[in-house]
């Protein structure tokens, strides 16, 4: 009997096309594309493997699955459900091949804060020539410290991206102990409070987990450092929108630079979009050149893996989510 690969629902035009292309170059490979539930439920007992996102129905209906690949680099909250994360099948996903993306999406917000455009994009919009008291507003880089929390691929890389800036950089992280190039301290994750105050700068790029979901609430906004700046290009599920929309119109923080948030997409007429000192954009930072055949390239290389009966790369702590 061949091995078998499941695209699951829904599909995209991407989809369409690597399945095409998987089943080229590995002919070992029996390649299965279901368009509907019911397409998936049909064929899900003669599968080894799968691509997509997985029910409880489904994992039931699936005696013969031993692999579940994930073309995300963070599923969306219930894609690790606890009949899932208990099975031995092995989850991966496709963590890594964003980090140039988004680390340069996290250097616009710290650029854009430290010269202050959070004020001039608005004065311009209104035809407003208005020079702020000399240097106000503006931060000097090589006198700013910046506190990344959570220190994978992409909190390294933005790690190496603010030290050439002069900036120094600290860090957070539950399971790396050595800290990346450009990066002068790692912590622990529980010492993360202890740290806040000492940020210009504070930028998230955890995961959603039980133990990040609604990580800066209100009490630890408020330990960091008064007109400091908040980013979050992880997850938003990892900030309390309304409490970090309250500590902007106390004042407590300088603005912040947002690619995720609570609730997706954000609602209109939520008072964030017109917040001073916010810029908003809309799920974008991981968006750049070869997005979807870098996925492609980590789902072909483990197919061949998976043929060859070698171990698979970015493999997933089930209960942990990453």
């Amino acid at each position: 009997m061949p091995t078998t690969l499941l695209m699951l629902p829904p599909q995209i035009p991407a989809t369409r096309e690597w399945a095409q292309r998987l089943a080229t170059a590995l002919p070992g490979l029996a390649i299965v594309v279901a368009e509907t539930e019911g397409e998936a439920l049909a064929a899900i007992g003669q599968a080894d493997a799968a691509v997509g996102t997985l029910s409880p129905a489904l994992l039931a209906a699936a005696p013969r699955l031993r692999w579940l690949h994930s073309p995300l680099a963070a599923p969306p909250t219930g894609y690790f459900f606890p009949e899932l994360v208990s099975h031995p099948l092995t989850v991966t996903n496709v963590r890594g091949i964003f980090n140039d993306h988004i680390s340069a999406h996290i250097m616009s917000f710290v650029l854009a804060f430290s010269r202050a455009l959070h004020r001039f994009i608005p004065q311009q919009q209104r035809g407003e020539w208005r020079q702020p008291p000399r240097y106000e507003g503006t931060v000097y880089l090589p006198e700013a410290t910046a506190l990344i929390v959570g220190v994978g691929g992409i909190g390294a890389e933005t790690a190496r991206l603010l030290a050439a800036f002069g900036v120094h950089v600290i860090g957070t992280d539950a399971q790396r102990t050595a800290p990346p190039e450009g990066m002068a301290e790692l912590h622990p994750a529980q010492a993360l409070d202890e740290l806040l105050p000492r940020a210009d700068f504070v930028i998230v790029t955890v995961p959603h987990t039980p133990e990040t979901q609604g990580l800066f609430d209100r009490a630890r906004l408020q330990r960091m450092k008064r007109g400091a700046f908040f980013i979050n290009i992880g997850r938003g599920m990892t900030t309390r929108l309304d409490d970090l929309l309250a500590a902007l119109q106390a004042g407590e923080l300088g603005g912040a630079g947002l690619d995720v948030f609570e609730q997706e997409p954000l609602p209109a007429g939520h008072p964030l979009w017109t917040q001073p000192g916010v810029f908003i954009t809309p799920h974008v930072a991981m968006w750049g050149p070869y997005y979807n055949e870098r996925r492609y390239a980590i789902l072909c290389d483990n197919c061949e893996r998976f043929l060859a009966g070698r171990e698979l790369a970015n493999r997933v702590d089930k209960a942990l989510w990453y």
